[in-house]
């Protein structure tokens, strides 16, 4: 089990009442998210969450707000994960771009079908989306970045 937690990204994107995830493989298993990742050493988690959303899923993204903090701790793999959920607009999609090693294709899926999809991630993922929902928004400038 892995003691220090991972702090990770994850960008929420709604249009037309579906939601942008990703399939990807991971631990050997096929599983869909949200466009997500670790932040990287120097980063902030805005421009992490900018970055991942373009590496998984060659979307631009702008972010507007943050929707939660989410602390998990995998059954698979015994990693804590502590996940900040950023809403925002997606734009300038380069359906040519690669995506990350892992990830298969990007969809576009309804709340519902999020829910009855046996191979979502983590409850993170449709929890980060309930709290959209429900009009969960926290100013970005709740977020200090301190040199």
């Amino acid at each position: 089990m892995d003691s220090i937690p991972h702090i990770t990204v994850a960008a929420i994107i709604e249009s037309d009442q579906h939601f942008l995830l990703i399939e990807e493989e991971s631990d050997g298993l096929i599983m869909i998210n949200q466009p997500a990742g670790h932040v990287e050493i120097g980063e902030t988690l805005i421009e992490a969450v900018v970055r991942e959303t373009l590496e998984e899923s060659a979307w631009h993204f702008i972010p507007e707000a943050i929707i939660g903090i989410y602390q998990y701790t995998s059954s698979i793999n015994g990693i804590t994960y502590i996940r900040v959920a950023f809403y925002g607009q997606h734009h300038s999609h380069q359906p040519d771009r690669p995506l990350d090693t892992g990830i298969l294709r990007t969809l576009w899926l309804s709340r519902d079908e999020v829910a009855q999809n046996q191979s979502v991630r983590s409850p993170m993922v449709l929890q980060g989306i309930d709290d959209f929902l429900i009009g969960r928004r926290y100013p970005l400038s709740m977020f200090k970045a301190m040199n």
